[in-house]
């Protein structure tokens, strides 16, 4: 019989999941004042949890769990890793859960994303991934330069991995294999929040990892609906680091690293860091506090991603990936 759900943990929200990511969150709902539970996996993840937070997650087949507890949960945030994503999603629909946070990637190709997001549509949820850099107050920054100057004229940007620092990792072969979308999507999500939902796109990709056969090098270009020239070039085989730069008719702006701004003005060759507001993303994960914030609110915040959406553009990712047009 698994333990269930503590009885010390009442809420309105649950999160499913607890690792480092689940973790996060729950250092945001407890700064924000929302009572919350945590539904784990195993004993061992659920007492460093339980160390680190204060909380004891329950244990055992998510199912179970759900049925344990006195009502449905209407709202619930899924941190597992990233293959068991869709698993616990369509567990949490079938309980009863109408408002969905989900990690990225919330699923693993883009078959399994449409096929989830069908089901949501089914039930009446909503759902929503969680591509917190979104949130970021950088990010936030450039989106209200790039508004001001009339919008992006361009943008290109770079995912490359830490591939030494990935293979290290205990990770599941799942997740690693599907590690573009899993993690490298964070990059290519945000490159068209600023500059537009992409429309056409051509590329081409070289090599494999042994953990990554779908590719190693990365290049292509394409436009955005919003009329944006768009590029991208990335590396596992060589050093380098994400980064995204938009160009505008007055500037052009740097998130390299992703968490800071650095602005160049039309006329200057200087590389200039721009004062940020960023005291929340230097207190929790950076973005977290905003996106959970924006979720919680109820409302229709333009920088939460619906699963509708991610499914419809992960035909674009697998363009990006595979080497492939789209349009």
């Amino acid at each position: 019989m698994p333990d269930l759900l503590s009885a010390a943990t009442p809420g309105d929200v649950l999160i499913v999941g607890a690792g480092p990511m689940a973790q996060a969150h729950a250092a945001v709902l407890a700064a924000l004042g929302r009572p919350f539970r945590v539904a784990g996996r195993g004993a061992a993840s659920a007492a460093v949890f339980a160390a680190a937070v204060g909380v004891t997650p329950g244990i055992g087949p998510l199912a179970d769990q759900l049925a344990a507890l006195p009502a449905p949960p209407r709202i619930a945030i899924i941190a597992t890793s990233a293959a068991l994503l869709p698993e616990a999603t369509r567990a949490l629909l079938g309980a009863g859960a109408r408002r969905l946070l989900i990690e990225k990637p919330a699923a693993l190709d883009p078959v399994g994303a449409a096929a989830l997001a069908a089901d949501v549509r089914v039930v009446g949820a909503e759902a929503f991934v969680a591509y917190n850099r979104r949130f970021f107050a950088a990010t936030q920054a450039a989106r209200a330069m790039i508004a001001e100057d009339g919008g992006a004229l361009s943008v290109k940007f770079d995912f490359t991995e830490a591939t030494q620092r990935i293979e290290a990792l205990d990770k599941d072969p799942a997740d690693l294999a599907g590690w573009f979308y899993g993690n490298s999507t964070h990059v290519v999500d945000l490159a068209f929040h600023l500059a537009g939902a992409p429309k056409r796109l051509c590329g081409a990709r070289k090599g494999g990892l042994v953990w990554h056969p779908a590719g190693a090098v990365f290049t292509g270009w394409g436009e955005t609906e919003n009329g944006a020239l768009v590029s991208w070039h990335a590396n596992w085989l060589a050093p380098g680091r994400w980064g995204v730069e938009v160009m505008t008719a007055r500037r052009r702006l740097v998130l390299q690293p992703m968490e800071q701004l650095f602005v160049q003005e039309q006329g200057s060759f200087a590389l200039t860091q721009a004062a940020l507001d960023d005291a929340l993303d230097r207190r929790f994960k950076p973005g977290l506090h905003a996106q959970l914030a924006a979720f919680l609110a109820d409302g229709a915040d333009p920088r939460l991603l619906t699963l509708a959406d991610h499914a419809e553009r992960f035909a674009a990712y697998a363009a990006i990936r595979d080497g492939l047009n789209h349009s």
